[in-house]
């Protein structure tokens, strides 16, 4: 007796499309890489989206609809919204687990700001990236984490450019995680702004010293 295979939904396509991604640069990412680790085969994938370009752009604009692009992102339920912000470097350092893969993911965004369809999703990415980051500093603000004369959107951009190059900057000098490297950049540029007591932990402990 035949056994039907279960079908395969586009996002579990387009979750593999990213492990395939986190594994290959972007000349060596190809139809039957994806397909393969999908569980499919190249000519249902090409059945399904005609072409890898097209399967390229119909994972685009998943991403950019749902900002889903397969790294772990930040919450501000999972404890304090301070955390939450801090906790914005994850997807960056995931991005970045070696310099190799830090690499590779800056040959895709070399190839999504060349490409005018896949730059418009990247765009839309990245301005849902930063109103989110608002949200992180508005909660940490109500909560009195931030102090209330923090500039929101203002901060939100000043965040964004430094996680962006920071990651770069990591790419470079390679010294230690790029998690660390991550965030003591962002570290740095949150110290001005938290509040009473928080400034002097986080003083100390940029310093190496336990209250």
């Amino acid at each position: 007796m035949r056994i039907r295979r279960k079908r395969v939904s586009d996002q579990e396509v387009f979750d593999a499309v990213v492990r395939v991604m986190m594994r290959v640069g972007p000349n060596e990412l190809t139809l039957a890489a994806i397909a393969a680790d999908a569980g499919l085969t190249a000519g249902a994938l090409v059945q399904r989206f005609g072409s890898k370009r097209n399967l390229m752009l119909a994972h685009a604009n998943y991403a950019a609809a749902t900002s889903d692009i397969g790294v772990a992102g930040a919450s501000v339920r999972r404890g304090s919204a301070l955390n939450a912000l801090r906790a914005t470097v994850n997807p960056f350092a995931e991005l970045a687990a070696s310099p190799a893969a830090g690499l590779r993911n800056l040959a895709y965004l070399q190839r999504d700001l060349a490409d005018p369809n896949l730059y418009k999703n990247l765009l839309k990415i990245n301005q849902k990236a930063r109103k989110h980051y608002e949200e992180l500093i508005l909660a940490a603000v109500t909560a009195r984490e931030l102090r209330q004369e923090t500039p929101i959107k203002s901060l939100a951009r000043t965040l964004e450019t430094t996680l962006i190059g920071s990651f770069v900057a990591w790419l470079i000098y390679r010294e230690g995680p790029a998690a660390k490297w991550l965030r003591r950049d962002l570290d740095a540029v949150l110290q001005s702004y938290l509040e009473g007591s928080l400034a002097r932990i986080g003083t100390l402990a940029r310093r190496g010293v336990r209250k």
